[in-house]
């Protein structure tokens, strides 16, 4: 078994959807960045890829590339789980935490654990997301942007 740690963070921005795990939230204001800057998943995208020593998302998907801009982070996710089982790994569950002031995320949770189990093909129930704020601390506390923390464990599939 092999443990692996995944952080994202992403200035919120007017103009911009909010997509997060997958769920695109109503809010006034959006994630910057390359992609749908989707801090959940690529947060679990660098979990995954680190438990298994295959580099991290800026290595597998560029921000300097244009096959990306825009790319839906989900469809990013697949292509993980494909590499890791190209590479004889399975997932055996996720847990994450994003940190933002606002929006609420509780409602949402449901919908992004299943869009992320879907992408990696494994059951809703190995996979964890929790919100919090930090009560007004910090870049996210004061809505300046949203930060995700993810941890996995993987499997190596027997030979």
């Amino acid at each position: 078994m092999r443990i692996g740690h995944g952080y994202d963070v992403h200035r919120l921005v007017p103009g911009r959807k909010l997509i997060l795990g997958g769920v695109e939230i109503p809010y006034v204001l959006g994630l910057d960045g390359h992609s749908d800057a989707d801090v959940l998943v690529h947060a679990v995208m660098d979990a995954l890829l680190g438990a298994a020593a295959l580099g991290d998302i800026g290595q597998h998907f560029p921000d300097n590339d244009d096959r990306y801009l825009g790319a839906d982070s989900v469809m990013l996710l697949e292509e993980v789980g494909k590499i890791l089982r190209t590479h004889g790994f399975t997932v055996g569950n996720i847990d994450s935490t994003v940190i933002c002031q606002k929006p609420r995320l509780k409602d949402y949770i449901p919908g992004m654990r299943e869009r992320i189990a879907k992408a990696l093909d494994i059951r809703t129930e190995a996979v964890s997301v929790k919100a919090t704020t930090e009560e007004g601390l910090g870049f996210s506390g004061r809505g300046e942007g949203i930060a995700a923390h993810a941890v996995c464990l993987i499997e190596e599939m027997m030979k």
